[in-house]
């Protein structure tokens, strides 16, 4: 498995995913039972896209080329979101993914920040 390729279709799905609230694509990426924290200072939570896309109208994104080392990824995100309310959300991040055998996420946290 190549790890760098993984981890473009990582960064490729979740763009384009997000633009699209397609939470099925992005939940394709990930092996079953995998860790997802998507906060540093919060539990993970298991219906966390549902929830952020049913509060979004629309999403701006951009994610980089990922930095690869052996079964680990990271990858630097860029958003800005347009909530239900109107009101707009500048947001920047990093993920760091660690992968299985065949190419899946099986661990992912996030550290983000909102301006």
């Amino acid at each position: 498995m190549d790890v760098r390729k993984a981890a473009q279709r990582w960064a490729s799905v979740w763009e384009r995913g997000w633009r699209e609230h397609d939470a099925a694509a992005i939940a394709a990426l990930y092996a079953d039972g995998a860790f997802w924290q998507q906060h540093p200072f919060r539990e993970p939570e298991a219906g966390y896209l549902a929830r952020v896309f049913g509060e979004e109208e629309s999403a701006e994104c951009h994610f980089t080329v990922p930095i690869v080392d052996d079964d680990h990824a990271a990858v630097h995100w860029t958003a800005r979101t347009t909530l239900t309310d109107g009101s707009t959300e500048d947001l920047a991040g990093i993920s760091l993914l660690r992968f299985d055998n065949n190419g899946l996420v099986i661990e992912e946290r996030d550290f983000w920040n909102q301006r």
